[in-house]
Order: structure tokens, then C-alpha cells, then sequence
């Protein structure tokens, strides 16, 4: 049972301890503590498999205690215990906790305890794009001097250094927290915002129903919304808002906008003309991120940031200096045999639409693999997925997939990927693309390895598993060989 603790408590008065400390939303939850002055240690599944050892060495390199996942690092009623809703009763860890008395705490009571107590909290929320908003928006902060704390889910490209390789933290001031809310497990409703940016409302972990009432109310608790004037869904919960500001880059009636017939877009990067309807002004920006969605990312950024208080001149001219994030659309290399591997953290049907239809703008094969993220939500979006990936692709492309991510646990595993080429079939018909069920990664890998031509792209999709990104680049290594 979660303990939600008070905002105003000094949050650094006691022990903590990660259970999954590696974990993407967990990391940066320990290095903000850590850097506020609290004793942080943790465990993980993964760090006992010898999973991503790169990462663990850094947190042991940073001052992370690490223990073994049989519940040997919890030994005080003083420590609090963060773990995913996931975790089960039965992992060591949390049988320790409950013998002591422990209170634990999930990662989203932690964040929102965190987010409230600032000064001013700026929430970014919606089913996709979330992560690249988050680092765009706290970028912008950070450059116009405003020193923001971040809490993102992914590693940020201009926050990394040797010392911290996988920056999805940043460690700012009190007064002003930038976070990505979550709307899957329904924590969204902790939060309550000083600025609260709505990207989109599309079908991923609930209902279309479920969703509807947990942005509403999120607006509704805002101080000031900056809501997607591009996406209806979004719109129509405009009602919910107090303060507003719109942000488009298809609708010339948004508040933040981008000119008619100014996108000059490239396979690396693009450019445009941002215009603020309020005074007329024209700025232009450059954006070293492909994507008609990283386009409609970087004008929500820049709405974000200007609902925080940072003009909108300044907030373009920082995004020219925006590096992007590890995972979404991250370019690893092109071989000698002249293909192409990207990496990315598409895994529902909004996130692997903008991938493939940035892929498919410009000339050239897809092999798009893809891991599901695990055998629950295939069974709740396989039909969305499929039809997807039916419609994105055409006759020459492929899509690859192994089976879902799986660490342990009861899920139900009776449907797995294989349900999902047969949708793909079903789909695309006879025009639609090729779609294959390998059982393992390093079969798929290997077919990839075999089958790619000079001019074809690899794009590597799926979440929940660090070690996507060690296969994307163990595949350019083999096919330069």
C-alpha cells in the first residue's frame, strides 16, 4: 500500500531504497534524491544477470550503494521503499519491507511528492512524446539560466557527460521541477501544475474513456494549459482549462504556430517559421531532429516554456542546440554495406506511426523490428499495432517481430507476436507489407544481418528493456562485417 508522503517533508530526513533502481523511471527519481542529500541505495533484477553492466558501473561510480535483489539491502524501519506497482509481494524486497514495516512507495507517489513541493511545476502529459518534450522543454529552461530539475524517462543527449552517461536526470534548483506525468497507471492525478501541457490523447494502456477523464481533470488542475490544437481529442477537453495557450503546427488559429509552407524538412534534421499569433512575431528554428512529430514536439516545447515564462524567441534559438534524446529516432550508424540502424522507443501505435511515416519520407527499404514491450499490452493495442504497421509500410518493407519482453512474473503469456503478423496479414492484404514471427532477438538479428541491402533502414522498436539499444548496435557492428 502506497504512503504518499507529505510535499512539504523534508524528503532527504530518511534512507531510501530502489527496488529496479535501474529501471528508466527509477534512475532519475534516485538521482534527484541523491543529489538533494539523501542516502540512496537500491537493487535490480537486471544488475544480478549482468544486464547492462555499463549502467550499474555508473551508479556505483556516482555513490549508489548496490545490493543483490534478495532483500539483503533493506535492514531498518527507518528506510522507505520505492518499487514499481509491478513488483509482486513475493520478490524479497518487498516480503522485508512488510517484516519491518517499511513504507513503500511507487515511482509515481515519489515524483509527484517531488513535483509539489517546487515553487512551480511544469507537467508534460500525453500518450506520445512525452520523454523529447520533457528534455526539449527542460533544455529551454536550462539554457535561459532558470536552473530546472528534470525527471524524464530517457537519457538526454545534452545532459550527458562521462561522469553521468545516462543523464535522464538533471539536478536543478527547488523552485522549478519539469517532469513527464504519467496517464497509464493513472498517477497523473498527484500532480498538480503550475503549467500542465497536453501533447495528445490517443489509445495506449486505457480506454479512450478512461483517458478522456484523466487528461480533463489533469487540465482542469492546472494553473495554465498549453494544449495540442492539431490533436481533436485534446481540444475537445479545452473546456476542462483555465489559462490557455495552443500550439499547432497545422492549425494557423493555435496561439504558437508554425507558417504556411515554411517546413523545409531533411532525413537528419529540418527547419521552419515559428509564429506567436498573440504579437505577429516570426522566429525561425532549427531542429536537428527529423519528423513531422518532433516538429509538433519542439512548438510544444516552446509553448511549455513560454507558459513558464521564457519568450518565445528564446526558447527557438535554445532548440537549435538541442542534441535529442538516446532511443527516440537515435541514428546509430550507417555500415559500409550502406545500411542504416536506428534505435527507437516507438512500442504503442502513435509512437511506431510517426517513426515509420519519418522513415517512409524518405527513399529507401524498412526493416522495422519490433520487440513488444510485454504480453499485456500486446493483448490490449495487437489489433491497433498491426493495422499500424499495415498501414505504414508498403509491399517492399518488413516488419520483424520476436517475442514480447519478459523478466518473470504470472502474466498471462498464451498470446504472444505471432498474433500479430497474422493481423498484419490480415490488414495489409495482398499490397500491404511483409511481416515475420522469429521467436528470439538474435535469430531476428541474424535474418536482418542476412537480408539487408545498401539503402535499407533498421529501425529497432520496443521499451522496458535497456538492451534494445546493445542490439542495435551489436547489428551495425556485424553487418560492417
Amino acid at each position: 500500500m502506497s504512503e504518499l508522503p507529505d510535499p512539504t517533508a523534508d524528503l532527504t530526513a530518511r534512507p531510501w531504497f530502489f527496488c529496479g533502481i535501474g529501471g528508466s523511471g527509477m534512475q532519475p527519481l534516485a538521482a534527484i534524491l541523491k543529489g538533494r542529500g539523501a542516502q540512496v541505495a537500491g537493487s535490480d533484477r537486471s544488475f544480478d544477470q549482468g544486464r547492462t553492466p555499463e549502467k550499474f558501473a555508473a551508479l556505483e561510480r556516482q555513490g549508489f550503494q548496490l545490493f543483490p535483489q534478495d532483500g539483503s539491502g533493506i535492514t531498518m524501519p527507518e528506510q522507505v521503499l520505492v518499487a514499481s506497482a509491478a513488483v509482486e509481494d513475493t520478490v524479497p524486497e518487498m516480503v522485508r519491507a512488510k517484516e519491518l514495516g517499511i513504507p513503500r512507495l511507487t515511482r509515481a507517489d515519489l515524483n509527484a511528492a517531488l513535483f509539489n513541493s517546487a515553487k512551480a511545476g511544469v507537467a508534460i502529459a500525453g500518450t506520445s512524446g512525452k520523454s523529447t518534450v520533457t528534455g526539449m522543454l527542460g533544455w529551454i529552461l536550462h539554457h535561459a539560466g532558470r536552473a530546472p530539475t528534470i525527471m524524464n524517462g530517457a537519457v538526454m543527449k545534452n545532459f550527458v557527460s562521462e561522469d553521468r552517461p545516462f543523464a535522464s536526470a538533471v539536478i536543478g534548483g527547488d523552485d522549478l521541477y519539469v517532469s513527464e506525468v504519467d496517464e497509464s497507471d493513472g498517477s497523473i492525478a498527484f500532480y498538480r501544475p503550475r503549467v500542465g501541457v497536453l501533447l495528445n490523447v490517443s489509445l495506449d494502456h486505457k480506454s479512450m474513456e478512461e483517458l478522456r477523464e484523466l487528461f480533463g481533470n489533469y487540465l482542469a488542475v492546472s494553473k495554465t494549459s498549453v494544449i495540442n490544437a492539431d490533436n481533436a481529442e485534446a481540444m475537445a477537453l479545452a473546456g476542462n482549462a483555465g489559462d490557455l495557450i495552443t500550439f499547432g503546427i497545422d492549425n494557423p488559429d493555435a496561439t504558437i504556430t508554425i507558417a504556411a509552407n515554411s517546413i523545409a524538412a531533411g532525413p537528419t534534421r529540418q527547419a521552419a517559421m515559428v509564429v506567436d499569433s498573440r504579437d505577429d512575431g516570426r522566429h525561425s528554428l532549427v531542429l536537428n531532429m527529423p519528423g513531422k512529430h518532433n516538429l509538433s514536439n519542439a512548438v510544444a516545447a516552446i509553448a511549455g516554456a513560454n507558459a513558464a515564462g521564457v519568450p518565445v524567441a528564446d526558447a527557438v534559438a535554445a532548440l537549435a542546440q538541442f542534441s535529442g534524446l538516446a532511443r527516440r529516432f537515435d541514428v546509430v550508424g550507417t555500415s559500409s554495406s550502406g545500411v542504416t540502424v536506428i534505435d527507437d522507443f516507438g512500442h504503442n501505435p502513435e509512437k511506431c506511426a510517426a517513426t515509420l511515416r519519418t522513415l517512409k519520407s524518405h527513399p529507401g527499404r524498412v526493416f522495422a523490428f519490433f520487440q513488444p514491450h510485454g504480453y499485456g499490452p500486446l493483448r490490449q493495442m495487437g489489433e491497433e499495432l498491426a493495422q499500424t504497421f499495415a498501414r505504414e509500410l508498403g509491399p517492399d518493407d518488413l516488419t520483424l517481430l520476436c517475442d514480447p519482453v519478459y523478466f518473470g512474473g504470472t502474466v498471462d503469456r498464451s498470446e504472444g507476436s505471432e498474433r500479430i503478423v497474422d493481423l498484419i496479414a490480415s490488414n495489409g492484404h495482398t499490397s500491404g507489407p511483409k511481416a515475420l514471427h522469429i521467436n528470439t532477438r538474435d535469430g531476428c538479428g541474424d535474418f536482418l544481418v542476412a537480408n539487408a541491402k545498401r539503402g535499407d533502414r533498421i529501425v529497432v522498436m520496443g521499451a522496458r528493456d535497456d538492451t534494445l539499444s546493445e542490439f542495435a548496435n551489436g547489428l551495425l557492428k556485424q553487418l560492417q562485417t
